[in-house]
């Protein structure tokens, strides 16, 4: 006995020195250690752990390994993950540990302790598996980091972090920002922190009353991101229960079947999904039933002379069900009695009402200051679609308005200043010199063009409106087709400057191009300048003698043949001015005048022939209505293009010399 005694020592001995130390056992066994640095450290052993879900990652399975390692408080947890997101995380196939590698050799690579960063050694690259998460994978690892980039010491880091949490945030991620709050020193994404954290609040926060002051704090606020915070606590979904809802639904409204809110087919529908009712069959279908089961002129011995009602026909089907030959479906007067044993109502996703009777006021507020704005939206887009056509319009005020010349050309001469603009930037590069070159360049050409025009061709016709109509209009095909010859059809880029790109956001709802500003700052100028020459050159008095009264301009010593060329090369260079400003946001083609040119006409006869104030107005009144109607019509722009027309028939009915008349010559006519 003593002897077997003595053994059973020897080889307990033996086993604890084999075995090295007792504490840890299971630890020793499942996590090797590192050779050179003892035993694995903290990290490696969260990695072992989830060593299973790691090595098979998907977007679907991977979550409790990221969390494990983002929630560890590990200083080389934020290493790892970003590693482990660039694909330079390595497995080593032998023991399962972790390193970061550096290639070393041709076929060999540098071992780096994810812990530490020590050397652990040298394996060939056979030895080693690379991780390579997918898309997915690396997305939930960057989301993961956002809490430890949140006080990178990089702002770029930082911006970026508050972009993740802005695209994807969740509830890991409040105490995240609360925490880096106090410690930003950048005003803006300090501003850009805290409107975070509110958001976040109102979503993930458990305390209502924080969630609460979150809300009530955001009342008027326009962003986008604002209502997409408030929504989902209204959001509604439609439940049915038997009896009266519960009390501890939050309920935003109860519903009656056979209302304006609730069909009595929908509330069965509700029944039916709910599995509180039977499936009702559709009458075609019982129809067919019926057909199928005639049998000497009777259904289910009710005679088919008898089948000419609704209830006559649910009790043949209700017979042959009870026969066993069609599946039972429920009648009138059982589909009535059973929406009367339930209650139906719309209940709010939030369960909390507190919550979302500060949700309705928040979004109730920022309902009225959204339709303010979006009214002030609507009016700068009537106000820049306005100077584009008293841009367009200005030329033909002069040639229409002083020499009472119809020009049907008038469009060509704005898409002749268009293929202007597009040269010159063909010759200079620069966007910005080329505009410069070619707004002069494009008066130059057309007030020639214009010049020739009047010379060649009207004038010969004063007086003769019908003719000068029929001339210009030819002219007005023969410039188009020029073009195409020269040009092609397809459409020639007339590039803006970089500094003209973007627009001007005074808020999540209004905003308005630089080019459209631009063109609006253009219609200004060219309105002072015209104002300038009618008023303070003798040029413009000449011009004003002969509007008035050519008879007696004539008899002082006034050429009216010079003032009608001059005037009528005036108006044709203006128009080719407007055609560079126009080109610089639409297509430059052949048929680019002609989208403007009924624009201009009536913008002229609407405003007043020959009163620059009147073209003004007539320009605003027919922008403001067109963008008035296209907002009523929003899916239909040719019945707003057919409304527009008819008002203005209309308006003229009332005021046919205009809103501002004309006296002399013109007003005359």
């Amino acid at each position: 006995m003593r002897l077997f005694s003595v053994l059973f020592v020897c080889l307990f001995a033996v086993a604890v020195v084999v075995a090295g130390p007792v504490t840890g056992p299971a630890l020793a066994q499942s996590v090797p250690a590192v050779p050179g640095q003892g035993q694995p450290s903290q990290i490696q052993n969260i990695l072992h752990e989830n060593r299973s879900l790691i090595e098979k990652s998907s977007r679907r399975t991977i979550g409790p390994a990221i969390a494990a390692l983002r929630d560890s408080g590990l200083p080389a947890a934020r290493n790892v993950l970003e590693k482990w997101q660039d694909k330079a995380l390595y497995q080593r196939k032998s023991d399962g540990l972790f390193f970061f590698a550096e290639k070393a050799g041709e076929d060999g690579y540098r071992l780096i302790d994810i812990a530490t960063g020590a050397d652990a050694g040298t394996a060939n690259r056979q030895d080693l598996d690379r991780l390579r998460p997918n898309s997915g994978v690396r997305a939930l690892i960057g989301a993961a980091l956002v809490p430890y980039q949140l006080t990178d010491p990089d702002p770029a880091v930082r911006s970026g972090a508050l972009d993740a949490i802005s695209r994807n945030g969740e509830a890991a991620h409040l105490r995240a920002l609360r925490g880096a709050i106090a410690s930003e020193t950048d005003p803006g994404l300090k501003a850009r922190k805290e409107r975070l954290e509110r958001l976040l609040t109102i979503a993930y926060d458990p305390d209502p009353a924080a969630r609460i002051a979150a809300i009530e704090s955001f009342a008027g606020d326009l962003g986008v991101d604002v209502r997409a915070a408030l929504n989902p606590l209204v959001a509604t979904t439609r439940a049915v229960t038997t009896g009266a809802p519960p009390e501890t639904e939050n309920i935003a409204r109860r519903l009656i079947p056979g209302s304006d809110a609730l069909p009595e087919a929908e509330a069965y529908r509700l029944l039916v999904a709910a599995g509180l009712a039977p499936p009702r069959i559709s009458a075609a279908d019982r129809r067919n039933a019926l057909a199928a089961h005639i049998e000497d002129g009777a259904v289910a011995g009710i005679p088919l002379d008898d089948l000419n009602s609704d209830k006559a026909r649910e009790r043949a089907y209700a017979a042959l069900a009870a026969r066993g030959l069609v599946p039972p479906t429920a009648t009138t007067e059982e589909v009535q009695a059973t929406l009367d044993g339930h209650g139906f109502y719309d209940r709010y996703a939030e369960p909390d009402p507190a919550v979302t009777a500060a949700a309705g006021a928040a979004l109730d507020a920022i309902a009225a200051k959204l339709g303010l704005n979006q009214a002030v939206n609507l009016s700068l887009d009537a106000l820049s679609l306005a100077s584009i056509y008293f841009l367009a319009a200005i030329g033909l005020a002069i040639t229409f308005g002083v020499m009472g010349v119809i020009n049907m050309a008038h469009g060509e001469f704005i898409m002749m200043g268009a293929y202007t603009g597009y040269v010159v930037q063909q010759i200079v590069p620069n966007y910005t010199v080329s505009i410069l070159i070619a707004l002069p360049l494009a008066f130059a050409v057309t007030f020639a063009a214009g010049v020739a025009m009047e010379r060649l061709v009207i004038r010969w016709l004063y007086n003769r409106p019908l003719e000068t109509l029929l001339a210009t209009f030819g002219i007005s095909i023969a410039l188009q087709q020029l073009a195409r010859n020269i040009f092609g059809t397809q459409a020639r880029p007339l590039t803006s400057p970089g500094w003209l790109d973007g627009a001007l956001h005074l808020n999540d709802v209004v905003s308005i191009s630089y080019i459209r500003i631009a063109i609006f700052v253009l219609a200004l100028l060219f309105l002072a300048l015209f104002l300038f020459i009618m008023r303070r050159t003798r040029l413009g008095l000449e011009v004003r003698a002969v509007t008035q009264n050519p008879r007696m301009a004539a008899s002082m010593g006034i050429d009216p043949d010079r003032i009608n060329m001059l005037t009528f090369g005036l108006g044709s260079g203006i128009a080719g001015v407007a055609g560079v400003a126009i080109g610089l946001y639409a297509k430059v083609t052949s048929e680019l005048g002609q989208d403007y040119i009924v624009q201009s006409f009536m913008t002229v006869v609407v405003g007043g022939v020959g009163n620059i104030w009147g073209t003004l107005l007539g320009a605003s009144m027919i922008g403001f209505l067109q963008k008035g109607i296209e907002w009523l019509t929003p899916s239909n722009t040719l019945a707003a293009q057919t409304y527009m027309i008819l008002f203005i028939i209309l308006f003229i009915q009332i005021r046919p010399r205009g809103i501002v008349a004309l006296r002399g010559r013109a007003a005359g006519d």
